[in-house]
């Protein structure tokens, strides 16, 4: 219960406070200051609570480390269902913050018509763009996580820091297509606050699982050995 409960309050912290960067700062940081808000915080969040539950907060990542021979079944359910939980109350104190003061000049990334950083396409970005994007970025950040946390190969008190880097790398160049997923929890949050977002719902859950997937064929085949899907 208590990597659960890490998992939980972790995820409600990345979209609290990273969505919280592009709705209240979006203007004046722009795509790169929110790149960089999303992964710091994800670095602060795995030297608080990797030694607890690993730090997934990413319903992506637990299907990966699951793939990957790292995590059981059950254990991996658990943690999707407590970052769902956890990016709802994170997205749901924002939400609550932003209603208290309907007259301030809240700002963020997305259209007139959305709000809390939802993943929603851009102006001009089509669903095909997106869902490439979505997988080729995740690929990218969980084979880095992958390879970051390995066992054997891993970078033991670096892993923070890498992992967090790729995250705010992969937001600075996915934010202009669909403000960035490569986590369904992430986008799960804002959509239970914005109906605008569902629409496109469906490419911020198959791009990370295709992406996911990628990544531990990549790194099986890579670190070799290990096991493959299950």
């Amino acid at each position: 219960m208590k990597k659960l409960i890490a998992e939980g309050i972790g995820t409600m912290f990345l979209v609290l406070l990273a969505c919280g960067s592009a709705v209240l700062a979006g203007p004046s940081i722009g795509g790169l200051g929110i790149g960089l808000c999303f992964g710091l915080v994800l670095v602060c969040l795995c030297y608080a609570l990797g030694n607890i539950s690993g730090c997934h907060v990413n319903p992506a990542v637990s299907f990966a480390m699951f793939l990957a021979g790292r995590m059981s079944g059950k254990d991996c359910i658990g943690y999707i269902i407590f970052q769902l939980l956890g990016a709802t109350v994170g997205a749901g104190l924002l939400f609550w913050f932003i209603n208290m003061a309907p007259g301030f000049n809240f700002g963020g990334t997305t259209p007139p018509d959305s709000y809390l950083a939802t993943n929603v396409l851009q102006p001009g970005a089509t669903s095909g763009m997106a869902l490439l994007a979505e997988g080729l970025l995740t690929f990218f950040f969980v084979l880095i996580v992958l390879g970051a946390t390995d066992p054997s190969k891993g970078f033991g008190k670096f892993a923070g820091l890498a992992i967090g880097l790729a995250l705010g790398l992969v937001n600075i160049v996915g934010i202009p297509v669909d403000n960035c997923s490569v986590n369904p929890a992430r986008s799960f949050g804002p959509a239970v606050f914005d109906p605008t977002a569902w629409g496109d719902f469906w490419i911020m859950v198959v791009g990370p699982a295709i992406g996911a997937v990628l990544a531990v064929l990549c790194w099986v085949a890579m670190a070799g050995g290990r096991k493959a899907i299950k």
